[in-house]
């Protein structure tokens, strides 16, 4: 079986090809600017890269040229359209409706439509890539893989605020977390590597990336995170300020003039780590700086690693213990030294790091030491494989 893994954006649309009867990526690509002047297709197969330059109106017209530079006679990796069996799609947002994916029909579409309201920029943006494609492969089944569906096994002790509980009952006010599918599929591999019953496996699953959160995993199910309503909560991130104080906000609408919006705009896009250090929200040139002996480059990497690190502390006390501690995503994967200022924070939970180890990249390894009490891991995310991965089940049990 081949699956096609579909992540739609507002003006962009990632793709890859796999074969699942060896989870071997065929082909892989990024369209960009659609809509915008400059429309650019970028195809990879294997070493290959092919890039397209076309004007691109619309999601339907990107769709149809990844189709086309799949099956083109130069740089494609299948004969006809035929071969691909089924379409896995990316869908940030199905509130409380679907716990885990499903095979998209009126009914999810409408509970996608719903959720609007809870996800305004990525649901419409699911919509239009899912639309797309089921109008150019209209008898080709399709797959909604939910960011938010890991966190649904939260109890309501986790998910539940601090406000009226109308607020909760009438107009859904409530924790749902996301980056779901990379905690899952995380969380489910380092099962593999902890010689333990995964019944009784208290894990912790860090994704570090431009937008961060951690998930507190029992047992194989998510019982908190860091996220909450929105991904704007949690932990100071790249542009996002994390938790703050919620009295923050009404405070610099009256002393700034600002207004909902600008103080949407400002917590999203310039906080956290660009806002404080005013360099970067780009992790590397923030760590260079600081290097260089930048200041404010410098705090902001400390405050970023003391909010993993508290963070950390807190999913330990949920969890009543922790076994293993899995670092993911393009910063948790790349930065030894992030892990390392992170984990010297732990030592009371009796972690040691191999240094060593810690300085390997690009693959799943443990970084403890041997004698660490708990199991510190780096594991690559793959959330294309995960969808892919439920999109077989899925269509396979529905035939």
């Amino acid at each position: 079986m081949k699956v096609l893994v579909i992540n739609c954006g507002s003006s962009s649309l990632k793709y890859q090809l796999m074969n699942m009867e060896d989870e071997n990526v065929l082909a892989k690509g990024l369209v960009e600017r659609i809509g915008i002047e400059g429309s650019i297709l970028t195809h990879k197969v294997n070493d290959e890269k092919v890039v397209i330059q076309q004007p691109m109106k619309d999601h339907k017209v990107a769709v149809g040229l990844v189709l086309d530079a799949l099956v083109d006679k130069k740089h494609g990796v299948i004969s006809d359209m035929s071969e691909i069996s089924a379409v896995g799609h990316r869908v940030l947002h199905a509130g409380q409706k679907y716990c885990s994916s499903v095979l998209i029909n009126d009914d999810v579409m409408q509970a996608v439509t719903e959720c609007i309201k809870l996800g305004p920029l990525h649901n419409p943006a699911n919509i239009t890539g899912i639309n797309s494609c089921k109008a150019l492969m209209p008898n080709t089944p399709m797959v909604a893989v939910f960011d938010t569906a890991f966190h649904q096994t939260m109890p309501e002790e986790a998910y539940i605020y601090g406000l009226p509980y109308e607020l909760y009952t009438e107009h859904g006010v409530r924790k749902y977390g996301f980056h779901g599918t990379s905690h899952r599929f995380v969380s489910a591999e380092v099962e593999k590597m902890v010689d333990k019953d995964s019944k009784d496996l208290k894990v912790i699953t860090c994704h570090l990336g431009n937008g961060g959160s951690l998930c507190a995993v029992k047992g194989g199910k998510a019982i908190d995170t860091t996220m909450g309503f929105t991904p704007l909560a949690g932990i100071v991130m790249g542009t996002r300020c994390g938790d703050i104080d919620p009295s923050i906000v009404p405070f610099l609408m009256k002393e700034l003039d600002m207004s909902a919006d600008d103080l949407d705009n400002l917590m999203n896009k310039k906080s956290g780590v660009l806002g404080i250090s005013g360099i970067s929200s780009d992790f590397r040139d923030v760590e260079n700086a600081a290097k260089e002996g930048n200041k404010r480059a410098a705090l902001a990497l400390k405050i970023f690693n003391y909010k993993v690190k508290t963070a950390i502390g807190a999913y330990t006390a949920a969890l009543n213990g922790v076994d293993a501690i899995v670092f993911t995503a393009g910063l948790g994967e790349n930065s030894a030294t992030n892990r390392a200022e992170i984990c010297e924070g732990l030592t009371y939970l009796g972690i040691n790091i191999d240094a060593e180890k810690n300085s390997i990249r690009g693959k799943a390894i443990e970084i403890s030491t041997p004698d660490s009490k708990v199991k510190v891991f780096v594991i690559p995310t793959d959330e294309e494989l995960m969808i892919a991965r439920d999109t077989k089940e899925i269509v396979e049990s529905a035939k």
